[in-house]
C-alpha cells in the first residue's frame, strides 16, 4: 500500500514527522509512503526549517501552491495533486490537521477513487466562520478512517454518523513530536537581547482574522495585554498576516518585543520557560498543556475542549476587557492545575502506522 503523507502548512509539520519516523522504524513489509508537499506556508520560518530541525525529508513532491486568497489557494492545491496520482497513483492519502491543504487533497484523492485518512479528525470549533472549521468538516465528510485525539472527536464523529470500523482513538501526534524534541529546545537569540529569565515573561501569538485583520481590534487587544502585564516582558512572534495590521499600528512599548515566526525548537523553548503564553492558535494551547503552561486563549471557541476542561487554557473570548481579570488570576498565582490528556504519551503515531499495516495487509 502507497500512502501520499500530506504537509502544507506550519500545524502540519509538527504532526506529520513523528508518522515519517514510525513508518521507518516499522519497515512493514508493502507499506510505503512519499511525502507531499504543497507549500501551503513558503516563508522559511513558516516551513523549511521544520524540516531541518524536526527531521523531516525533503518531500518527495512539491506543489509549489504558494499564498493568496482561500479559493486561490485551493485550487492550486487541488490542481498540482491531481496531476499525482494521474502519473503515479497511490492507495490511500493521508491528511493531518484542517488547513486548506487537508481539505484540498481529500477531495482530490476521494475524486480519484483514493481512500482517505484523517490525522485529527473529528474535532469541532461550531464556529463556520473559521476556515479550519469549514476545512474540518469537509474533510471528515468524505474521509474513510478517523485518527483521533480525544473522545470528544469521537462523539462528533459518531453523531455525524461515522461507524466504531472507522474510528481510530490514537492519541495526537503533534506531542509525540513535542516530547521527541524536549531536550532539543534551543534559546534563541532573542534570550539574550531581550534579557529573558524564566517566569518573567509572556509569550504572545496571534493569527486568527477575527483578532488581526483589523489593526484597531488588534491594538486594542495589545493594549490590553501590555496594561495587564504589570513589569512581565511580552514576546510576540508575529505571523505575517498579523505584520499587515501592525505595520498600520503606533504602538511603542519597550517590553513588548516583536520578532519574526520562530523555528520550532526556540519557539517552545520560550513556550517552557514562560510565566503563560496569549494565544489564539489552537496548537499551541495543545503544547502547554503537556507542558504545564497556563494558557489563555483570546477566542470565543475552541476545536481542542479537552485543554479547558482538564487542563491549563482558559478561552477569554475576543474582548480585551477578559484579559485585565485573567492576567490578576494569574498574577496572583491562582492558575489552575492541569492533566495531560489520555494517550497524549509520545506513541501516537506508532498506533497509527499499526493501524496502517493492518489496513495495508486487508487490502492484498
Amino acid at each position: 500500500m502507497v500512502v501520499d503523507l500530506i504537509a502544507g502548512a506550519r500545524p502540519n509539520f509538527m504532526k506529520i514527522a513523528p508518522i515519517i519516523r514510525a513508518m521507518d522504524k516499522s519497515a512493514i513489509p508493502g507499506l510505503l509512503w512519499r511525502l507531499v508537499h504543497t507549500r501551503q506556508h513558503y516563508d522559511r520560518n513558516m516551513s523549511d526549517s521544520f524540516f531541518e530541525e524536526l527531521g523531516i525529508p525533503q518531500p518527495q513532491v512539491n506543489l509549489g501552491a504558494g499564498g493568496g486568497t482561500h479559493a486561490g489557494q485551493t485550487a492550486r492545491i487541488k490542481l498540482g495533486y491531481e496531476e499525482l496520482p494521474q502519473a503515479s497513483p497511490c492507495d490511500l492519502c493521508l491528511v493531518v490537521g484542517d488547513v486548506t491543504s487537508t481539505m484540498a487533497c481529500a477531495i482530490v484523492a476521494k475524486k480519484a477513487n483514493i481512500q482517505v485518512a484523517h490525522v485529527v479528525g473529528g474535532i469541532r470549533s461550531g464556529d463556520l466562520s473559521i476556515p479550519e472549521e469549514v476545512n474540518s468538516l469537509v474533510t471528515d465528510s468524505i474521509t474513510d478512517y478517523f485518527f483521533t485525539t480525544s473522545e470528544v472527536a469521537n462523539a462528533n464523529l459518531r453523531k455525524a454518523g461515522v461507524g466504531e470500523e472507522r474510528l481510530f482513538f490514537v492519541g495526537n501526534t503533534m506531542i509525540d513530536t513535542l516530547l521527541a524534541n524536549t531536550l532539543r529546545f534551543v534559546r534563541s537569540i532573542i534570550w539574550e537581547t531581550a534579557e529573558l529569565h524564566q517566569g518573567e515573561y509572556l509569550v504572545i501569538t496571534l493569527h486568527r482574522p477575527a483578532n488581526v485583520n483589523d489593526p484597531e481590534n488588534l491594538e486594542r487587544l495589545l493594549r490590553e495585554i501590555i496594561r495587564s502585564a504589570d513589569r512581565l516582558k511580552m514576546v510576540f512572534p508575529v505571523h505575517p498576516r498579523t505584520r499587515q495590521a501592525l505595520d498600520q499600528i503606533a504602538l511603542e512599548e519597550k517590553n513588548l518585543i516583536l520578532t519574526d515566526p520562530l523555528p520550532y525548537l526556540s519557539f517552545n523553548y520560550l513556550v517552557q520557560q514562560a510565566r503563560a503564553v496569549i494565544t489564539d492558535s489552537g496548537g499551541i494551547t495543545e503544547e502547554t498543556t503537556v507542558l504545564g503552561i497556563p494558557c489563555m486563549t483570546l477566542r470565543t471557541n475552541t476545536e481542542r475542549p479537552e485543554t479547558v476542561t482538564i487542563d491549563t487554557n482558559e478561552l477569554l473570548g475576543t474582548d480585551p476587557g477578559a484579559i485585565v481579570p485573567a492576567m490578576a488570576h494569574l498574577l496572583s498565582g491562582q492558575w489552575k492545575k492541569g492533566q495531560i490528556p489520555p494517550l497524549w504519551d509520545g506513541h501516537t503515531a506508532e498506533r497509527i502506522v499499526k493501524i496502517l499495516g493492518e489496513l495495508s495487509r486487508n487490502s492484498t
